[in-house]
C-alpha cells in the first residue's frame, strides 16, 4: 500500500521543473516537525480536544512551517560558498546549482512579508512573536552563528518562541511557565549535541567552515552537553511535581520521566557511539527505538491528562 502511494508522488516529484524541486527541497519540509513545540500549550493546558483552540493552534503551525522555511532560505544564501565545502551540505540546491540565486533572493523577500500581513490579519499577539521568531533566526543567519555559545542560544531561543506562538493564540488557563524552561533546555541539548557531532565532522575543515568553531573544542562542548542534558532531565521532574495541571492528577505525570531519560539516553548512545547527531529530526525518524520512546511519551501524556 506504502509503495503505491509512493510512486504516484515520485512521478509527481519528477516532472516538477527541477528549480521548482530546489525551492520545495531548500524549504526544508521533513523539519517541519521541528514546529510541533507549538502544541505543547494547548496540549499541555489540556484543551486539545477543543476544536477551536486546535484550529488556532494549527494556522499558527503553518505560519510557523513557512517562517522557519523562509529562514532557511536566507540561511542558505548567506552559506552558499561554506555549504559547498561541506561533505553533505553541497548537495543543497543552492551550492548544487539546482535553485538559482535569484529565485532564493525572491521567495527570502517574499515570504517573511506574507507570513506577517496573513498573521496580521489573524491575532496581533502571533504577528509579534513570528516577527521575532524572524528578527532572531535572520540574525543568526548573518551573525550569531559566528559567536561562540551566543550561537546555541539563538537555536534555542527559536524553540521557546514556537511554543510561545502556540499560547498566545489560545486562552490558557493553568500553563506553566516550566514547559518554557523544558523547551529551552532541550533546544540546547540538540544544538550543542549537534555542533559537536558537525564539529567533529569537519575535522580540520570546522573553522573554515563556522568562524565559532575557532572559539569551541570538543573538552567544551561535552562539558556543556553534559550540564544541559542534567537541567533538561531535572527541569522536566520538577515540572511533573510542580506544575498546577499536573498537581491536580496526583503527580502521575512522573511515569512519563522513564520516557524521557530513555529517550536522552538513547541519543547520547546515538551521538558518542554510533555517531549520529549531525541532524536531530532526521534521526528521530530513523531511529525505531527513539521515535517509539516519543510516541509512548505522547501517549502516556495523553492519558494522564485526559483519561486519567
Amino acid at each position: 500500500m506504502v509503495q503505491a502511494v509512493k510512486t504516484p508522488l515520485v512521478s509527481a516529484w519528477r516532472i516538477l521543473p527541477e528549480p521548482v524541486r530546489g525551492l520545495i527541497r531548500i524549504m526544508r519540509p521533513k523539519q517541519w516537525p521541528k514546529n510541533g513545540f507549538v502544541f505543547a500549550g494547548i496540549m499541555f493546558d489540556q484543551q486539545l480536544t477543543d476544536p477551536d483552540s486546535l484550529l488556532r493552534v494549527i494556522f499558527a503551525f503553518v505560519l510557523l512551517c513557512l517562517s522557519a522555511s523562509a529562514i532557511y532560505v536566507i540561511n542558505d544564501l548567506v552559506d552558499i560558498e561554506r555549504d559547498r565545502q561541506h561533505p553533505k551540505k553541497r548537495n543543497r540546491p543552492l551550492p548544487s546549482g539546482q535553485l538559482p540565486v535569484s529565485w532564493a533572493i525572491t521567495a527570502a523577500v517574499i515570504m517573511p512579508v506574507a507570513i506577517l500581513g496573513t498573521s496580521l490579519a489573524y491575532n496581533l499577539a502571533l504577528t509579534a512573536v513570528l516577527a521575532g521568531y524572524l528578527a532572531l533566526q535572520t540574525a543568526y543567519s548573518f551573525w550569531l552563528k559566528n559567536i561562540v555559545i551566543i550561537d546555541v542560544f539563538a537555536v534555542a531561543g527559536g524553540f521557546v518562541l514556537r511554543v510561545v506562538a502556540g499560547v498566545v493564540v489560545i486562552d490558557v488557563t493553568s500553563f506553566s511557565p516550566w514547559l518554557y524552561v523544558c523547551a529551552g533546555l532541550l533546544a540546547l541539548f540538540l544544538g550543542i549535541g549537534k555542533r559537536r557531532q558537525e564539529f567533529i565532522l569537519m575535522g580540520d575543515k570546522a573553522e573554515t567552515y563556522r568562524p565559532s568553531y575557532k572559539e569551541y573544542n570538543l573538552p567544551l562542548l561535552d562539558d556543556m552537553l553534559r550540564m544541559v542534558t542534567t537541567g533538561t532531565v531535572l527541569t522536566y521532574i520538577l515540572y511533573t511535581i510542580e506544575a498546577e495541571t499536573i498537581r491536580s492528577n496526583g503527580h502521575k505525570m512522573l511515569l512519563t520521566v522513564p520516557f524521557v531519560l530513555y529517550g536522552i539516553f538513547r541519543y547520547l548512545y546515538l551521538m558518542h557511539v554510533k555517531g549520529e547527531g549531525g541532524a536531530p529530526d532526521e534521526l528521530l525518524f530513523k531511529d525505531m527505538p527513539l521515535l517509539g520512546t516519543a510516541v509512548l511519551w505522547g501517549l502516556t501524556v495523553g492519558v494522564v491528562l485526559y483519561v486519567a
